[in-house]
């Protein structure tokens, strides 16, 4: 198997790593980093339109306030951050069509263990940019259902957007080997959470309806597209989803910020749609318009 990235653009690019910008083939981190140790690390995407960071303050909210939350020492500050986003963007020449793995580990602990205590240094930010079309192109997905179940509050809050994703991991082998493009997973009672890597609407009747942000994640496009359809005069209900309710959907579709909004045709077998939907569409139509005039100016 080939390891040229997909976009040959991506074979030079310059990655921040601990505060410095390497060649993509330097850019490092300690095998005694806590996101090796443990995949203790938080993380947001951020994708660039025209010109402009989509949700950047947003994002940079959930980034600080998953780091408080697992008790991380030494966090940059939000301006430390946005400085060494802006500085690889510009290195890099981005202004369009780019995604952004922002990620904050623990740091480099003194010796392996899981313990913070071994964490003396403070945190390490990586900025990865990278060109990178929104993933699932075409008409629209396939998904089925997973076996693994998306952790609740109870077992690990998903209001904190941290690096250990196994269960999602597990259940997107479960979407391979089942040939389809994404897995649909459920909260520890049986209602829809989200895929293994989006937030979910279906549209019944004219109603939007997305699960409660309990078991998935809030995510930042989920509330930016809830924004939007209520602004707009779309109905809009979060509550418990039944996979029923799923199957019998007039229209279905994902969030997120790799995959912007995607169309779902079929979930298990069952046949949603073969196109987007005129709701599907109209919302599809305004998240665009929305982050290519609203985001925050890349600073040069």
């Amino acid at each position: 198997m080939s390891s040229n990235p997909p976009d040959p653009r991506n074979a030079n690019i310059k990655v921040h790593v601990g505060g410095q910008l390497l060649p993509r083939d330097q850019a490092k981190i300690s095998v005694f980093d806590s996101a090796v140790q443990g995949g203790d690390a938080v993380w947001e995407g951020l994708r660039v339109y025209a010109g402009r960071i989509a949700e950047l303050d947003a994002h940079l909210d959930r980034l600080l306030d998953s780091a408080k939350a697992m008790a991380f020492q030494g966090v940059p500050s939000r301006e430390q951050v946005r400085d060494a986003l802006f500085q690889t963007l510009v290195a890099n020449g981005m202004n369009d069509g780019a995604h952004v793995r922002l990620t904050l580990t623990r740091g480099e602990k003194i010796t392996s263990g899981m313990n913070p205590r071994l964490n003396r240094s403070g945190c390490c930010l990586i900025v990865l940019a990278e060109w990178k079309a929104p993933v699932y192109p075409g008409p629209g997905i396939r998904l089925i259902t997973a076996a693994t179940r998306r952790n609740s509050p109870q077992c690990l809050d998903s209001k904190i957007h941290h690096n250990n994703l196994i269960n999602n991991i597990l259940a997107c082998i479960e979407a391979n080997v089942a040939g389809v493009d994404s897995a649909l997973m459920l909260d520890l009672n049986g209602f829809v959470s989200e895929t293994n890597d989006t937030n979910v609407f279906v549209v019944k009747k004219g109603v939007l309806y997305t699960p409660h942000a309990d078991s998935c994640l809030p995510g930042i496009t989920r509330a930016l597209v809830i924004r939007l359809a209520r602004a707009n005069g779309v109905d809009t209900v979060e509550k418990n989803l039944s996979l029923t309710e799923v199957y019998s959907a007039d229209e279905m579709f994902t969030t997120g910020t790799m995959g912007e909004l995607t169309p779902v045709l079929e979930v298990d077998g069952r046949h949603i749609a073969d196109r987007a939907g005129a709701l599907t569409g109209t919302m599809q139509e305004l998240y665009g318009n929305w982050v290519r005039s609203h985001g925050t100016l890349i600073r040069q």
